[in-house]
């Protein structure tokens, strides 16, 4: 796991004084934290196909290394042809070593692997967190493209400890998420 101590590794000696720096933190533990990574998949097609969630499922966790869980409906909505507790998604939640190997993998190998790619928005939701839409899941590695029936989109959700949207996206910015130069204030 030499890939996560880099990360890790380059936090402390790097980012955090970086940070400290640029915003005038008394302490080190002013200092926010990447609390975890959301990856998440709504997938409304499996209302009508069970196996879609499976396949998710087995992909998400190829993706992560952590086994994922289909998430539930919470009601009843006859014009979807949706029941109470049925699977309509895959999500799963990184934490602490996994997290960081997967951020590593996501900025190095990932993200490069997007045509046309020209960086991502840098818009965040108000406390301190990102959430990054990404179109089709090939462009992680780990998915074998000829096994691929349909071609799935995701949400992957960066929680931080950051107070503001200025905290949160230096933090990002300082663990290598290429943004897009123009950012509005």
């Amino acid at each position: 796991m030499s890939s996560t101590a880099n990360l890790k590794k380059e936090y402390k000696e790097r980012i955090v004084p970086a940070l400290m720096k640029e915003f005038n933190y008394s302490t080190v533990m002013q200092v926010p934290v990447l609390k975890k990574i959301v990856l998440n998949q709504g997938l409304g097609l499996a209302v009508a196909d069970k196996k879609i969630i499976e396949t998710a499922i087995n992909e998400l966790t190829a993706i992560s290394g952590q086994k994922a869980v289909a998430t539930l409906s919470r009601k009843d909505i006859s014009n979807f042809k949706l029941r109470k507790k049925m699977p309509i998604g895959v999500m799963v939640t990184l934490r602490r070593e996994r997290m960081y190997e997967f951020l590593e993998r996501l900025i190095r190998v990932a993200l490069p692997r997007i045509r046309d790619f020209k960086g991502i928005e840098g818009k965040l939701d108000g406390r301190g967190n990102y959430t990054l839409g990404i179109q089709e899941q090939i462009i992680f590695p780990e998915i074998n493209i000829d096994n691929i029936s349909k071609l799935l989109g995701m949400n992957i959700t960066f929680v931080t400890s950051a107070k503001t949207d200025e905290e949160g996206y230096a933090l990002l910015k300082e663990f290598g998420l290429p943004f897009k130069n123009a950012k509005k204030d």
